[in-house]
């Protein structure tokens, strides 16, 4: 099972420890795959592949703002974190899942599912989104898509961490400083931009709740919601009901995707 717990806003560094606790336990089997979902104060992460010179705003500028920049062992380039913006962290044992051929699940198959559950969650606010060859995340169609979503992650172990990172009600302008995924010729976007009609986005832990039950949809996992991190260490705390979609909407959704991929790896976003 999925079990997703649900933070607030939570400081990066924070979130960062209790990543690497949670990557610990679920290793040692004593918690389920989890599911974190919460938004962070303004903050610059790099992943392994990120440089400098796509950070556009100096030093000076970020610290008067109160930005803080952290490196990662993700995937992928620069990126913006800030209030309104979903952050997923899905610490799966990849070796608990498998793909659509049935074969352990595999770093690019656990992408392209993130990928899934994302691009579902938007059409759920009649937001159409998708892919673009060549750039993982979410997209919107068009002319020229703007992307919604950003994706990176880190396996250890056979462990997942680090994930994705969902505009819904973000400040948009903050993403001036820096180029995103060092992705220079597309735009940034939001849900709320995006939404046919803004009344029916709720707020973001609404959103978080619909995500998860995406989550358990596309990886074919029930899931549990925890009521606390402290319950989710203890093993206690459980909310009673499954978060999980009607059969008829799961056969409306059958995954398609077939990519697969090395482990221990960062992968890209």
């Amino acid at each position: 099972m999925i079990q997703y717990v649900y933070l607030g806003r939570v400081g990066y560094d924070e979130a960062l420890a209790l990543q690497q606790e949670i990557v610990e336990l679920r290793y040692q089997g004593r918690v389920e795959n989890v599911l974190l979902l919460l938004e962070h104060p303004p903050v610059l992460t790099l992943g392994r592949n990120s440089g400098r010179a796509n950070v556009l705003a100096t030093d000076e500028m970020l610290a008067r703002k109160g930005v803080t920049i952290h490196e990662t062992k993700r995937g992928g380039d620069v990126t913006y974190h800030g209030p309104g913006q979903l952050v997923g962290y899905p610490i799966f044992d990849l070796r608990s899942l498998t793909n659509s051929s049935g074969g352990r699940l595999g770093p690019v198959d656990h992408v392209r599912k993130i990928e899934e559950a994302l691009i579902r969650l938007c059409a759920g606010y009649g937001v159409i989104t998708g892919r673009v060859a060549g750039r993982t995340g979410v997209w919107t169609t068009g002319a020229v898509e703007k992307k919604v979503g950003a994706i990176g992650v880190h396996v250890s172990r056979g462990i997942t961490s680090h994930g994705f990172a969902l505009n819904v009600t973000t400040d948009l302008r903050d993403f001036q400083w820096i180029v995103p995924c060092g992705i220079a010729d597309r735009e940034v976007t939001s849900l709320e931009l995006e939404v046919p009609d803004a009344a029916s986005l709720p707020n973001l832990e609404g959103v978080a709740d619909a995500a998860a039950r995406q989550f358990g949809i596309v990886f074919g996992e029930p899931v549990l919601a925890v009521e606390s991190v402290e319950a989710l260490r203890s093993g206690a705390g459980q909310v009673g009901v499954q978060m999980v979609a009607p059969p008829e909407v799961e056969r409306l959704h059958r995954l398609t995707d077939k990519d697969g991929g090395a482990a221990e790896k960062p992968v890209e976003a």
